[in-house]
Order: C-alpha cells, then sequence, then structure tokens
C-alpha cells in the first residue's frame, strides 16, 4: 500500500470528517465514466438502471448499483490508488459496500437533507468511508456537497421525526451543530470527497446550467458488520465484495449506543424517506421510481 493522501489531509479527515483530494484518478478515466453516464441520461432504457425526479421522469437523480452493472464503474471503485487512499483511513483490509451515482440535473436535482450516512445503516464500528467522486465540476451553483466540519465526534444524531426514523436532521442547531462549521467542498471533475460515517452533510438544488454528477463507491472495514438488517438496509449486502486484504473472521466492536432506524413504513431511498412519500405509497416503490432493482438507501 502507498501513501496516497498526505499527513495532512489525513489529518483533515480525522479532525474534520472529510477531506477533498485531486489527483488520485487519471483524467482519461473520468472522462470515460462521464461519457458513461451521458449515454445512460440519453438512453430510453433509463428506467431498469435509476431513479427518476419527482414530476419528470425523464430525469434521473439516481443511479443504482453502478458498480454492479458497468465495469467501467467497477473498475473505478477497485483502482489501486483509490484503494490506498481509503486504506489510509480504515486499514487495508478493504471491502466495497456499495455504489450509487447522484445526478444533479441543470436547474433541478433533488435537495438532500441533512443526514449521517451511519444513521441508515449502523456497523460494529464506524471504520467505514464513502468515496464521493465529482464526475463534474462541482460549485456552489451546481450544488457541491456541503458538510458540518467535525461533526463526526458528537456520534450518531437524531434523525427522527415523528417518533421514527426520517433520514434527516430538521435542524442543525437542534442536534447541537453549529451552522457556521458548515463547508462547501467544492471540486473539478476527478476530486474526491471522503466522507466519514458520521459527518452530517447535505446537497442543495442545482441553480446553474451545468450538471454536477458524482459517482460514490462506499467502503468498510473488513471487521465492520451490519448491526441492522431492516429492508432499505439488508440489500446492500448481496453485492457487498472483499477488494482488498483478508476476510474478517471476527466483528470489531466499538463502545457506543446506536440508534436503529426503524421507520414507519418501509422507503425505498434517502428521497423519499426525507420527503415523507415512503408514508403516502403505503410503503411501496412510488411512481417517482425508474428502477426495478434497488440498492444503498442512503
Amino acid at each position: 500500500m502507498k501513501n496516497v493522501l498526505t499527513e495532512a489531509q489525513v489529518e483533515s479527515y480525522r479532525e474534520n470528517g472529510f477531506c477533498v483530494v485531486e489527483g488520485i484518478l487519471e483524467r482519461g478515466v473520468v472522462d470515460k465514466a462521464r461519457s458513461l453516464v451521458d449515454d445512460l441520461l440519453a438512453s430510453p432504457d433509463l428506467g431498469d438502471v435509476a431513479e427518476a425526479e419527482p414530476g419528470d421522469t425523464t430525469k434521473a437523480r439516481r443511479i443504482w448499483s453502478p458498480t454492479s452493472r458497468y465495469e467501467t464503474f467497477a473498475h473505478i471503485a477497485a483502482d489501486s490508488r483509490l484503494l490506498d487512499a481509503v486504506g489510509q483511513l480504515i486499514g487495508n483490509d478493504i471491502v466495497l459496500q456499495y455504489s450509487k451515482l447522484n445526478v444533479k440535473a441543470p436547474r433541478v436535482g433533488s435537495v438532500v437533507e441533512w443526514h449521517q450516512d451511519f444513521a441508515y445503516y449502523p456497523h460494529t464500528n464506524t471504520d467505514l468511508v464513502a468515496a464521493l467522486i465529482y464526475l463534474d465540476d462541482a460549485t456552489r451553483e451546481n450544488a457541491c456537497l456541503k458538510v458540518a466540519a467535525g461533526s463526526h465526534r458528537e456520534g450518531v444524531r437524531s434523525h427522527e421525526v415523528d417518533g421514527y426514523f426520517g433520514g434527516k436532521i430538521t435542524s442543525l442547531a437542534d442536534v447541537g451543530i453549529d451552522p457556521s462549521t458548515v463547508v462547501d467542498c467544492e471540486g473539478q471533475a476527478g476530486s474526491v470527497v471522503f466522507l466519514h460515517p458520521l459527518v452530517v452533510h447535505a446537497s442543495e438544488r442545482n441553480t446553474s446550467d451545468r450538471y454536477r454528477r458524482a459517482f460514490i463507491p462506499a467502503y468498510r472495514a473488513a471487521d465492520a458488520f451490519p448491526i441492522y438488517y431492516g429492508p432499505h438496509a439488508a440489500h446492500n449486502e448481496p453485492t457487498a465484495q472483499l477488494l482488498r486484504g483478508s476476510q474478517a473472521k471476527t466483528a470489531r466492536a466499538e463502545g457506543g449506543v446506536w440508534r436503529l432506524p426503524i421507520a414507519a413504513a418501509e422507503f425505498n431511498s434517502l428521497f423519499e424517506i426525507q420527503d415523507g412519500a415512503h408514508l403516502t405509497t403505503g410503503g411501496k416503490t412510488s411512481s417517482g421510481y425508474f428502477a426495478h432493482e434497488k440498492t444503498a438507501a442512503s
């Protein structure tokens, strides 16, 4: 394993819960991935692999499990330099937990409310990391990721709405987060934002005339195991894959108490539970969905 991240970048991840890194992936790899997404978004068969924007079934807001469907994304997720960087953060026994591709179309792009990834799928320990790879230049105008720096140090915050898991933090102030800690994670195409599973993050509507697309392979240490197997969490497990090192024979447990994401009704994605749509469809797939197979609810 080589040190891809600098000491300062690793320290930023430990201290702030995230770091933004350029130059890990070759430009040609990013261009190829973006071209594939362009083709997918123009395809009449998009309905088999994606979730639609509400009220406009011609636009996708998420492509499900791209590493399971497209060789290009499987290769990126297993890129040696990317895994070297991940290894510096969570150790060298690395499992690909899930993948997704978020799409914010020009002048559209669903809002993602404040949340912590770990709240959706608690594990025996917190050595998990999501690598958000920008496929387009990301700025405030086209809804780059927003992170509350340092928010990962206080454990899991409440994501409950009316006594049930609602998939979002309704107010930063209500959970003791100073709004002045919020950072816009701007970056050029190919930049990688490494996210701690407990860091609070969100993204706004895309107000620009440019796409903001991000491929997100999420990893965990091999000895981190799920402790909640509700339907929206358990469906990640069949495609979880050891990419480097050895499979764990024991589970490593951190002390603490984790809230379980028990919702009032089953939901299909972060978007659905955050806007409450699952409560009006009896827990069934809503008409806003393209996909027949869904993974990585968060």
